[in-house]
């Protein structure tokens, strides 16, 4: 009975001590890691500046205790400055059940499209009435009313779609995007160190990811990079 007890109370504690573990960036220019919270202690290692620590223990006033690759050490508080939460021991995100909001109809690109498709009639009208015999004119005039028209189909009447993967090197939360289908899309998130599918629909440029808990936003600068916005600032390329 009490094996089974003591069994109970150190899982208890393991649990606590996992949920407890926050992570934090070093603003020194070289932190040491010491062997205990004390600062004469033998230093055992150093840490880089705006590199990441996973802090185990917080509950000293000076000094913090931290994983380090080869075990555990304690550096002083005051360098440290604290990024994210730890998340609840949970190792992925289930599928989002998010119910994404329908998009408006916009008939405003078209209406545009179809007044400068009128304009551009108009003008090859002209040209063919009164340019007689000058196909040169003609012909260049036919040219500038195609690459007109054509480039107003993709800017306003051309859909915008995303696929495959985009990621950045940039040190935020969402590392990764992939697009693997045309209406969901798997992000990674290195701070709690998962993956989740997400939601999302495209606005013209702006791509809008519709998580359980806030809604991401990505400007789609061209077929190969995205920008992100807010707390996923970064330029995202494709793979």
């Amino acid at each position: 009975m009490n094996k089974i007890f003591l069994l109970f109370i150190a899982v208890f504690l393991f649990a606590t001590n996992l949920y407890a573990q926050d992570m934090y960036r070093v603003k020194a220019d070289k932190l040491n890691v010491r062997a205990t919270n004390s600062p004469t202690s033998k230093v055992v290692g150093s840490i880089k500046q705006d590199e990441n620590v996973v802090v185990l223990d917080s509950t000293d006033a000076k000094y913090f205790k931290i994983k380090v690759s080869n075990g555990e050490g304690f550096v002083s508080k005051e360098y440290l400055v604290k990024i994210a939460s730890a998340p609840k021991p949970v190792i992925a995100k289930p599928a989002v059940s998010v119910e994404v909001p329908k998009i408006a109809k916009d008939y405003s690109n078209i209406i545009f499209f179809v007044i400068v498709a009128l304009i551009m009639c108009t003008i090859l009208f002209f040209v063919f009435k009164y340019a007689g015999q000058n196909k040169i004119l003609i012909g260049f005039s036919l040219i500038i009313v195609l690459v007109v028209g054509y480039f107003c189909f993709i800017t306003f009447i051309k859909e915008k779609t995303v696929s495959g993967t985009f990621a950045t090197a940039a040190d935020t939360q969402y590392q990764s995007f992939d697009f693997n289908t045309n209406d969901s899309v798997i992000v990674k998130d290195i701070y709690n160190d998962s993956t989740f599918t997400a939601k999302y629909v495209i606005e013209g440029d702006m791509i809008k990811l519709y998580d359980q808990q806030n809604m991401i936003l990505l400007l789609i600068r061209d077929e190969k990079t995205l920008i992100g916005e807010g707390f996923t600032r970064g330029t995202f390329t494709k793979k």
